[in-house]
């Protein structure tokens, strides 16, 4: 199978798609973890990374698409972001979400006015396509999908502008979009620099697949038992090949260092982290064995944290 691949061209084009629509962040100095910087994706309106991919995805529809409506299917922070880009166009949404996503983010999904449907996990993008065509929306998937990761990829180039001698890019991994599109954009423009994924022992989906060289899908059963609810899904033939294609490796992390390093950017940082966006900091206290010396860049993908686990995190 022939995929093709974004380029940095694209993630350009997806920068000046998503000027002034989504917050540009900055990176912030862990003083706690010398050689650090964190890229707090969670400033963001909606919370989290997603909402560059939605806006730049939106962006490219034409009016007759936008007027018809979008659909998708998320664990929350996709289908909030994409309800948000669809307000701001006054484009329909609807929403699938599955049973097991955190309460915060189906009232987040709510609060914007997006239609909402809930379906048990495994039958989350099934859904999602049966509504595209039923109703005759454009379906609009949280990763695979290369508008989507074109849009992430502005991560990594605001990284480079705020960082240029970067050394190490850490990012989250669940369906390979963010990563994807950072590490397009890193490539690109600094190729000395390494860019790794990370993605919980419990979710290790991608691990496995760079490590064999060919897509491995689990079951959803397996994935869902992470906290880091927002890696729960596997990648797809699109976002696997631009891993293969350009990562520099993947780390994974316990769910033990996920919920040290949540507290961890809770206490010291300020900032409110989900555990799917403290992963890469976990890689970084924990798995330092695992990737060079440098200074180095974690994403910090979102904040959408169910209040009892924030609860938790200040407290531990």
């Amino acid at each position: 199978m022939t995929v093709d691949l974004i380029t940095v061209d694209d993630v350009e084009a997806a920068a000046r798609a998503i000027a002034g629509a989504v917050v540009r962040t900055p990176l912030l100095p862990a003083a706690w973890a010398p050689g650090l910087q964190l890229k707090p994706e969670s400033l963001q309106p909606v919370g989290s990374f997603k909402l560059r991919g939605a806006t730049n995805a939106i962006s490219r529809l034409d009016p007759e698409q936008r007027a018809r409506g979008v659909v998708t299917h998320s664990s929350g922070n996709h289908g909030t972001a994409l309800a948000y880009a669809a307000r701001a166009f006054g484009a329909p949404c609807v929403v699938v979400i599955p049973e097991t996503a955190p309460d915060i983010k189906i009232a987040a999904v709510r609060d914007i006015g997006a239609e909402i449907i809930m379906v048990a996990p495994s039958q989350r993008a099934e859904r999602a396509q049966r509504v595209a065509d039923e109703r005759g929306l454009t379906l609009i998937p949280p990763y695979d999908h290369r508008d989507i990761i074109a849009g992430q990829g502005t991560v990594g180039l605001e990284i480079l502008e705020d960082c240029q001698d970067v050394d190490v890019v850490l990012v989250p991994v669940g369906g390979g979009g963010l990563a994807s599109g950072v590490a397009t954009a890193i490539k690109a423009r600094r190729p000395s620099a390494k860019v790794f994924g990370v993605e919980p022992d419990l979710a290790g989906d991608a691990n496995e697949s760079l490590a064999k060289g060919t897509l491995i899908t689990w079951d959803v059963a397996d994935l869902i038992r992470t906290s880091a609810d927002g890696l729960r899904v596997p990648l797809s033939e699109l976002t696997f090949e631009h891993l293969h294609a350009r990562l520099d490796g993947i780390i994974t992390v316990t769910e033990a260092q996920i919920t040290a390093a949540t507290a961890r950017l809770v206490q010291r940082s300020r900032l409110v982290v989900e555990p799917s966006g403290a992963v890469a900091t976990a890689a970084f206290l924990f798995r330092r064995d695992r990737m060079p010396q440098g200074r180095t860049v974690a994403v910090i993908s979102g904040g959408n944290v169910d209040p009892t686990v924030l609860k938790a995190a200040a407290t531990a």
